[in-house]
Formats: C-alpha cells, structure tokens, sequence
C-alpha cells in the first residue's frame, strides 16, 4: 500500500467516526486532509512507513477521492479533455480535439460502482436493474451516461461528456475554422429573420456547440424556452427558461418525457423554441409549433443535410398509427427552413460542411432543397442557392444580397 492509500484510508476512518459529509462541508474536508498528510508526512521521517513523494499532490489526489471524483478527477480538470469513458476497470479513455486515448488509468470493479453511484448521487437519479440506463447531469454540467450488466457483458460503461464553453458565438467558431465568416454572417442573419434552422451531424460533430451559437444571434428582446433531455444548451438571455426531462421514479411514475416539454413548452410564452435533440416522437410536436409560426432551432443525427430533411419526416411516424407520411412530408417542407450540416473530421477538426435552404416545395412525396452553402476544394463556398421567407430578412433590416456577397454590415 502507498503513503496516499494510507492517507486516504485515515481520512476515510475519521470522516465515518465524526459524520462528516464531504459534499457538504468542503472546507472541514480540506483542513482534515491538509493536516493528516502533514501529520504522516512527519511520522514517517521517524517510523517505518512510506514517504510521501509530494504532500500537495497527496492532498489532491485524497481531496479528490472524497469529494471529487476519484482518478477521474484529473481529467474532468483538464480543460483539453473534452470526453471520458470507462469501458471496463481496466480500459478508461480520453478524448483530446475530437481524438481518443487509452489513459494508464486502473480501476476495480468495485471503484467503478462506488464512483457512478457519487456522480448519481448529485442528479438524484439512479441506475439498477429495473432502470440499467441512466442520462444525468454533474455539478459542473458535464453529461454523464451509464449502462450496467446485463445489458452491458461485465462492466459498467460510463461516459462522461464534458462541457466544455470553448465557442458561445458564431464569430468563436469562424476563429476556429469550423466555417467562414461570410456563413457565419448568413446565419446570425438568418436568426435574426426568424428562420427555422436545424442542425445535423454525427456523434460528437458539434451540434449542441453550434446550436448554442447560433442561440447567441437571437434579439436580446426575445423569450426562449429551451427542451433537452439533459441540460447543455446555454441561452445568454435575460429572458429565457431551460427544462429537462425526468426519469421515471422506483413506482414507475412521474415521468417527463422530451414531448412533454415541448407541449408544456408551447403554454409559456415563447418567442423563440430550442429542442436540443430529436429523436423520437417529440419531432411532430415541434414541427407543429414551427407550422404555426414560431421560430425554432433544434439538432438531429444524420450524415447529410438530405438525410436530416429525410429523418424528419420518419420520426414523427413514431407518435402514432394515425400519423402518415402524406401529412408529415409537406409539414415538413414548410416548418424546417434551413439545414447546417457540421461533421467531426479525422484531424479532430468540427466544420460545417453544408448549408441548405427548405423552399418549402414537394415533388412526388420528396422535399426540395437548395444548396445555399457548399464544399469545393474542402472549403465551405457560396452556392446557388437562396433561403426562403426573403421578406422575412427585409422586415429584420437585413440586406440579403449583401449577406451573401459577404458585405453586410
């Protein structure tokens, strides 16, 4: 056993003994801590105990297994560290610029447990048998999802995803290459008009950051209500209301699903509706809320503009028999305005590859679309194409055709 290990099983024996809650009482914790490595430190100058390499980093590193997250801890601080995942005790990963690597990082079984059941115990939410998946939230708002045996084969499978604020605005992302200020300027314009927008791409492409610029376009008058699953959207207005869904309690009750919010969403006054994620059945009520004339944003799991437009008009088919494709497709064609495609390249690079405009026109059950934004020479470039609503950028005081030659303002 290490000097820290004895440390930390000291600490472990007094907080029990004098009923310390280290959530709770942080400074005790770190004035206990600070003086029991100092009182080993010198006990073994004189005893035949284990020195300790560097007090400070024992106080950090028992600190963090009482009330941070154990040898997790260190890369939920590293502001590079954008995801972490545990896919067995033995195999723990990071993710740096969108690239991953396995970590020297050890686990036991047991350690894994105890650090889910920590994390969980901030949510209020829970993960056993009757519920082996669970979505939550850590204090410091990174989003942490778990899957236990048997659904998994052995291990726990834990991920955590980092919120990390490197870009809240569209002119963050320009700096960062992900596109060109000329589409950057077409897009905060285009928020401004009241378009519907939807942003597509794969896992970890960099939906939810650029959904969180583009909110950083809206008018500061606007009210948003915002509707996730877990909470990750940062609104950056005075006049804004976030919700999140619930698990369902031990009874099986109580319950909030994503389409409840967005039906309860709609009774709050709402300028402007942000839906995080679609994925399932929610989809057809917030394309009736776009339908009847209320701006939206929201992001959606597909490989292209096309098959994001495509995936709007199967997911509502989920809400129920009654709902068909004749009603679905040309809902869609009128509530969804535009499309911006971001993907995750190899280089760990997030660009946007893909920005298209929804006339709102129906061939043969297809929605027509218009490339207004497009890759040439792996460079995002003006197309041919035009946005629909035209007047709708009139009436904001935005001049189209100078947004898209790029001299606007």
């Amino acid at each position: 056993m290490d000097a820290v290990s004895i440390v930390s099983g000291e600490v472990r024996e007094y907080i029990r003994r004098e009923g310390i809650d280290p959530s709770r009482d942080s400074a005790t914790l770190r004035r206990l801590v600070e003086s029991m490595v100092a009182a080993y430190d010198e006990r073994s100058l004189t005893r035949a105990l284990p020195p300790l390499a560097d007090a400070g980093v024992a106080v950090k590193r028992v600190l963090d297994e009482f009330a941070g997250f154990g040898a997790l801890q260190r890369y939920l601080d590293d502001p590079s560290v954008e995801e972490i995942w545990v896919n067995d005790p033995g195999r723990v990963f990071v993710a740096r610029s969108g690239v991953s690597e396995l970590t020297t990082t050890i686990f036991t079984e047991q350690e894994v447990r105890d650090l889910v059941e920590r994390m969980l115990k901030h949510s209020g939410r829970r993960v056993d048998l009757a519920s082996p998946f669970v979505d939550a939230m850590l204090p410091d708002g990174s989003r942490l999802h778990v899957v236990i045996p048997d659904i998994t084969r052995n291990s726990y499978a834990v991920n955590i995803r980092k919120f990390t604020v490197v870009s809240n605005r569209l002119d963050d992302l320009v700096a960062l290459g992900t596109l060109p200020p000329q589409a950057a300027e077409f897009l905060a314009a285009s928020v401004l008009a009241g378009l519907n927008i939807l942003v597509s791409g794969g896992t970890q492409a960099g939906k939810t950051t650029l959904l969180n610029c583009l909110l950083g376009a809206v008018p500061s008058h606007e009210r948003v209500i915002t509707c996730e699953e877990v909470f990750e959207l940062k609104v950056p207005l005075r006049d804004a209301v976030a919700m999140q869904c619930r698990q369902p309690s031990l009874e099986g009750t109580g319950e909030i699903p994503l389409r409840r919010l967005v039906k309860e969403a709609l009774r709050m006054r709402p300028s402007r509706l942000v839906v995080g994620e679609v994925r399932q059945a929610e989809s057809l009520d917030l394309l009736l809320a776009l339908n009847s004339g209320l701006p939206g944003m929201a992001t959606v799991h597909a490989n292209s503009a096309r098959e994001a437009v495509m995936k709007m008009c199967t997911l509502p088919l989920l809400a129920g028999e009654n709902v068909s494709a004749r009603f679905i497709v040309p809902t869609v064609a009128s509530s969804v305005d535009l499309v911006v495609q971001i993907r995750l390249d190899l280089d760990g690079r997030r660009r946007v590859t893909e920005i298209v405009g929804v006339p709102g026109r129906v061939e043969g059950d297809v929605i027509e679309t218009t490339e207004i934004f497009g890759r040439r020479d792996d460079r995002l470039v003006r197309a041919e194409g035009y946005p629909p609503h035209q007047d709708r950028y009139t009436r904001a005081g935005v001049d189209l055709a100078g947004v898209l030659r790029g001299g606007w303002r």
